[in-house]
């Protein structure tokens, strides 16, 4: 598992950030504070503080290189 902190502050960027991960056939959860989500639910994502950075938790372990790379326009 890697985490990475990514910034999700614009509703087109949140919906860029679905898309690309759907991707890939991992999970991904999205943590902020106490809470954590499905990073592939939309609906999931617009229930946290966006206007902060939100810790990103990849479960890839071959794959999680090129799933960084997909996900560089997010990471802070």
């Amino acid at each position: 598992m890697k985490t990475v902190m990514i910034s999700l502050n614009s509703i087109d960027k949140v919906k860029s950030f679905v898309n690309d991960i759907s991707r890939f056939d991992y999970d991904f959860d999205l943590i902020s504070g106490r809470y954590v989500i499905d990073a592939k639910s939309i609906m999931g994502i617009f229930s946290l503080d966006l206007s902060k950075p939100i810790e990103l938790n990849i479960h890839a372990e071959e794959e999680a290189d090129a799933v960084i790379e997909a996900l560089k326009p997010y990471i802070v």
